[in-house]
């Protein structure tokens, strides 16, 4: 993993990576608006696979929106369990609770497991200690917002492989997607406080992506971030890290093949709590001119992910550890007060920041000095913050692009909680993706010295990624070794 940065804080990394983009390339952004909507591009019809009740709620936001439903809006709500997505289906909207199963129903399912995998993706290695990750004598909760990640897993999981309503439900929206006669922006929200959102994320959104949608059209990822630090979000960002990250991805696929590649094909953005509640203010950035901000942020953010030495305006933009774009929208009367509920370390660099302010008149001019000043004040950037003003319902959207999760306020303090648990059962609940593969992503290599993922099963199961990595441990990083042979 590289460590060159220009200057370091005490948490172990630099927030200076100015060498990373040429500044005629920034510049091109700020000045030249180079990733403005042509009049080749759009329009666009915005698709939403929302998890939990996070997503669902953004849902029922944007079904009222006839700025989105006017240009071909499809949507799907999963959750797990009776009464908790069904509230939002009707038209374009449809929705799975999936089924919190029987102990037979979940036993048997599991067993199967490695049957499922080697009917999707025929390189699956077929480990002869696989057993299901959960324990035997786990409790099964009564209700999706008592059961832990490595729950929600499992409980999509065998619904999904044996033909279960989400599967059908899934497809269907892949073809809406696919059949739109404008360009689809397909964004996956979740919430990652949430076990069930971010416990099935990790599955749902490779099969929607890799597999229903053949990784063409642009998959957003949407993660609404906590609000305070638990244990649970150290493996819920690690997970996300080691899946967005081009380099860990790698790492990753090393082992167990190209089916685990980054399904979020335009990039990921989180969103911080702000003042309260985000979602509503979240819809609104997306539903903006039918899509379109959302599409010219993408853009931006490609631009800014592709390194100068190898620009090329046909190149979708490679992702680095710094994959956190953060995102977040305030009332006009609020723009300057970006220091609160933003979730970033103080110190925080990035080469450009834009910010879009929505309304006309006096109010929305004072909003545009203000939001300007307050992105000074909590990042430094290479160029001037950016600050578009345009018609629409009154609100400021900001981005900050390309954080790293150390950057993330929350990580530290969520890796000390995570630290403190001593019960090794406990740990492996908090985990979600690649437990069917028999890795524990936020544990040491029990083979590899130096490397991480702890096989659940004794074996040899791992990632070549560095433990450091995923600790975020940079003064630690050891060499990976030059073997990334499947694990047997």
């Amino acid at each position: 993993m590289s460590t060159d940065h220009d200057h370091d804080h005490d948490h172990g990394h630099g927030h200076g990576h100015g060498s990373e983009t040429a500044l005629s390339r920034i510049e091109a952004l700020s000045g030249e608006k180079v990733h403005h909507a042509g009049e080749h591009e759009g329009p666009f019809s915005v698709h939403v696979l929302g998890l939990g009740p996070s997503g669902a709620q953004l849902i029922r936001q944007l079904s009222g929106d006839e700025a989105v439903t006017a240009n071909g809006f499809t949507a799907l709500a999963v959750d797990i369990g009776p009464g908790t997505a069904s509230g939002v289906a009707g038209g374009p909207v449809a929705a799975v609770e999936l089924p919190i199963p029987s102990r037979e129903t979940l036993s048997t399912g599991l067993n199967r497991y490695r049957e499922f995998l080697k009917m999707e993706y025929p390189r699956y290695y077929w480990n002869p200690n696989y057993e299901p990750w959960l324990p035997s004598d786990l409790a099964i909760p009564s209700s999706g917002r008592e059961m832990s990640r490595a729950m929600a897993k499992a409980v999509y999981g065998i619904e999904y492989y044996q033909d279960g309503e989400i599967t059908g439900a899934l497809t269907a929206f892949a073809d809406g997607v696919l059949s739109s006669e404008r360009t689809p922006l397909v964004v996956v929200a979740f919430s990652m406080a949430d076990p069930v959102g971010s416990g099935i994320v990790v599955e749902i959104a490779r099969h929607l992506s890799s597999i229903k949608l053949g990784r063409r059209p642009w998959v957003i990822g949407m993660g609404l971030l906590p609000t305070e630090p638990d244990a649970s979000f150290f493996p819920v960002i690690n997970e996300l890290d080691c899946m967005i990250d081009t380099e860990k991805n790698n790492g990753v696929m090393a082992v167990w093949g190209d089916l685990y590649k980054n399904p979020f094909t335009g990039g990921f953005f989180a969103v911080p709590p702000g003042d309260g509640d985000p979602v509503p203010g979240l819809a609104s950035f997306i539903a903006a001119d039918g899509g379109t901000d959302l599409y010219e942020t993408l853009k931006a953010l490609n631009w800014l992910a592709v390194p100068g030495d190898q620009w090329h305006p046909a190149i979708r933009g490679e992702q680095s550890d710094r994959w956190v774009n953060v995102l977040t929208t305030r009332s006009l009367d609020d723009a300057g007060s970006l220091a609160t509920g933003l979730g970033l370390t103080k110190g925080f660099g990035t080469e450009y920041a834009e910010a879009r302010v929505f309304g006309t008149g006096k109010d929305a001019t004072a909003a545009g000095t203000a939001v300007a000043a307050a992105i000074s004040d909590v990042a430094t950037t290479r160029v001037e913050p950016v600050v578009e003003t345009k018609a629409g319902a009154d609100f400021v959207s900001v981005v900050l692009p390309r954080a790293s999760k150390l950057d993330l306020e929350l990580f530290l303090p969520s890796r000390e909680r995570y630290d403190g648990i001593d019960d090794w059962e406990e740990k492996l609940l908090l985990h979600a993706w690649l437990l069917d593969l028999g890795v524990m992503l936020c544990e040491p290599s029990i083979r590899f010295d130096g490397m991480g993922g702890e096989c659940i099963w004794g074996c040899a199961c791992w990632v070549v990624v560095p433990h450091a990595a995923i600790r975020g441990e940079v003064e630690n990083l050891v060499a990976v070794p030059e073997s990334t042979a499947p694990a047997v």
